[in-house]
């Protein structure tokens, strides 16, 4: 039991953070430089990372939705995207009218000005192969061409290269996540930025677990409008699949789960067998909601400017490319940070605050986004005739 929870990804970062908070309000500044060493080393490959972790998540995540039953295929994408922008537009809309009450009265810097101030003792330069919007423009060209073929030598090439970038995702770059955190968190406490970080870290993460409750209850409303059931009792038989995900961080260990709860619901075996596993890999609306919360509440801390149009295609982008989120904890945030960068301006010092801010809330957004998987295969179940599905 122990080493289950000394082995889980958000246990390590929470340690991070402490650890980071401590060295850096009492170790002196040659050992805070040591750790800015490696997080500018580390930002670096990141940096070169990203545009690959584009392509080799997106690209064969793409071509494999050309598999499937036609009709069936379209309208579970359709209403799973469409779930995943209401989440995404109803969480700006409701953060950027509420975190200024509490966020601008914090004496927050911008993060990036007090964390140069630790100058590393050294530093490498690491150019990505191209930048991220060709490598996502790239993914989607491949990706979509794929999925109009059937088996051919290139989709094999994309399927093995996803294996790659999914084992330098799991074995590189998640272990040594906290030592990256650790080294930001150290350069904030030795500016003396910390106390007002964490403040909004907490609120932050105490609003949107709230939100992630109001979002599932709004999408079981619907779903029992259309179906005519009771939304309330169809919600509640989801509960053993949202503990399960709750402690396995995973979508797609929660299937099994899932589709025994949905049928509860009334859905058909056909139906639910199709839809729930689609939907674990495509539908992020509790992810979508927590990264474009916090990527409000970091930009307001570092005083940058934002409007609706900038979240509108953020928010758009954003709900394909989780599409290629790995079944890895922090797998969403991973592949989003490309979009973070080349959309909203975030430096490597505000993408490793979001990662850690979302790490901290990943278990909750694996259930929200498990959760609302059981109110789209109802309204699916409701639309699509038993037939279609078997023909």
């Amino acid at each position: 039991m122990l080493k289950k929870i000394t082995s889980n990804l958000l246990f390590k970062v929470f340690i991070a953070i402490i650890l980071g908070i401590l060295i850096g309000l009492y170790l002196p500044e040659s050992v805070n430089r040591l750790f800015n060493t490696f997080k500018a080393v580390f930002s670096q490959f990141l940096g070169f990372a990203i545009p690959l972790i584009i392509l080799g998540l997106i690209m064969p995540a793409i071509a494999d939705l050309g598999k499937g039953a036609g009709k069936l295929l379209v309208i579970t994408a359709a209403i799973a995207y469409g779930s995943t922008l209401f989440s995404g537009f109803s969480t700006y809309f409701v953060a950027s009218g509420f975190f200024p009450s509490f966020i601008e009265a914090q004496t927050v810097q911008n993060v990036g000005e007090g964390v140069e101030k630790l100058s590393p003792f050294f530093s490498i330069t690491i150019p990505p192969v191209l930048d991220v919007m060709s490598a996502l423009v790239l993914a989607f060209v491949i990706g979509l061409g794929l999925a109009t073929q059937g088996e051919s030598s290139l989709k094999k090439v994309a399927n093995d290269f996803q294996k790659i970038i999914m084992l330098v995702i799991e074995k590189v770059i998640i272990p040594l996540l906290p030592l990256y955190i650790l080294g930001i968190f150290s350069a904030i406490a030795y500016n003396g930025q910390v106390e007002s970080v964490l403040s909004v870290f907490l609120k932050i993460i105490g609003i949107i677990f709230i939100m992630h409750f109001l979002l599932m209850l709004v999408q079981f409303i619907i779903a029992g409008a259309i179906t005519k059931q009771n939304p309330l009792k169809a919600l509640l038989n989801m509960a053993p699949a949202y503990l399960t995900a709750l402690g396995t961080q995973s979508s797609a260990a929660t299937i099994p789960v899932t589709l025994q709860q949905v049928q509860k619901n009334g859905v058909s075996p056909k139906v639910a067998n199709f839809v729930v596993p689609l939907c674990a890999t495509i539908h992020l609306a509790g992810s979508t909601m927590k990264i474009v919360a916090c990527a409000v509440a970091l930009m307001l801390m570092q005083g940058l400017d934002f409007n609706f149009t900038m979240f509108a295609g953020f928010v758009m982008m954003l709900g394909i490319a989780m599409v290629a989120a790995p079944g890895v904890p922090g797998g969403a945030i991973m592949a989003a940070v490309g979009i973070l960068q080349t959309m909203l301006g975030f430096n490597a010092e505000a993408q490793a605050l979001m990662i850690a801010l979302y790490i901290a809330m990943d278990s909750f957004g694996t259930a929200a986004n498990i959760t609302g998987d059981g109110a789209i295969a109802l309204i699916v179940n409701k639309i699509v005739n038993k037939d279609e599905v078997s023909a």
